[in-house]
């Protein structure tokens, strides 16, 4: 099944001419600098024709990672949850003590990690990962369970689940840009699709760009010319909004003015109760 476009939707464009008028920094040159592990993100959700509107204030701030010529690359998440969306209504509750579990594969190289996101204080992401066989991706195998174990008994002093499923994958293009003065990062997420356990895909709006600042503090150059344009922080998560779009029914209000701007209208059965798997 094809899950990303072949054909550069006005999003996908918009940021490729961005990145293409900004200066190329190496991958090596990326990875001498501080990983953000720990950082605070922000996230913003942007209409295309704002990207070229930003150019001029982005130039000689920052970067565009390019890797063998490309300045876009493949990503695809495959999220795990229980059967009933534990760590999904966790995060819809607020609360403290919560966190994600993926595998990432970086489909241009085919690098996979596994990883475990933590949130933790004042809205910092801690991530924590470890090497994983991409033809394993959609699964967690022996080692995958013990790190999340040792993760989740060290952070939070508690076990993991253990009944497990692949919940939702998310497949989309990212863009980054990297800081020139500072440790700062700023992703440009194009092209999402979103697909459940039985191979249902739901694609986003594709004139939408998810802009994510991730920074130490959580005040880079990009929050500071996205705010004087007028555009605020949005509360979304890749994979609670994919639970949202593909989980009809299932309560998920925090992320329903994301929901709508980035999937440009409404569920048609959101109005029913969600029953679970």
């Amino acid at each position: 099944m094809t899950v990303l476009t072949e054909l550069a939707a006005d999003g996908t464009a918009a940021v490729a001419r961005l990145t293409g008028a900004l200066p190329s920094m190496s991958l090596a040159q990326v990875l001498d600098r501080a990983e953000l592990q720990t950082r605070v993100d922000r996230k913003y959700l942007v209409p295309a024709e704002l990207c070229a509107a930003m150019l001029p204030r982005l130039d000689g701030e920052y970067a565009a990672l390019e890797i063998d010529g490309r300045r876009a690359f493949r990503y695809s998440s495959a999220y795990f949850d229980t059967p009933d969306l534990l760590t999904f209504r966790q995060h819809r509750q607020g609360r403290r003590q919560r966190y994600k579990m993926r595998t990432r594969t970086y489909m241009d190289s085919g690098e996979c990690m596994f990883e475990v996101k933590l949130s933790g204080a004042r809205n910092a992401t801690d991530k924590r990962r470890m090497p994983y066989d991409a033809a394993r991706r959609t699964t967690l195998d022996g080692t995958a369970r013990a790190f999340l174990q040792d993760v989740l008994l060290s952070a939070y002093r508690t076990n993991p689940p253990r009944a497990v499923v692949t919940s939702a994958t998310t497949d989309y293009l990212r863009s980054t840009l990297v800081q020139l003065s500072g440790p700062g990062r700023v992703t440009f997420d194009t092209a999402l699709t979103c697909t459940d356990g039985e191979g249902t895909t739901i694609a986003a709006d594709p004139d939408i760009v998810l802009i994510e600042s991730k920074s130490a503090g959580g005040e880079g150059p990009v929050d500071r010319i996205l705010r004087d344009r007028g555009v605020r922080p949005v509360k979304i998560s890749k994979y609670c909004v994919a639970v949202a779009v593909l989980y009809p029914g299932v309560p998920a209000n925090p992320w329903r003015p994301a929901v709508r701007t980035y999937f440009d209208a409404p569920h048609p059965l959101w109005n029913r109760a969600w029953r679970g798997r």
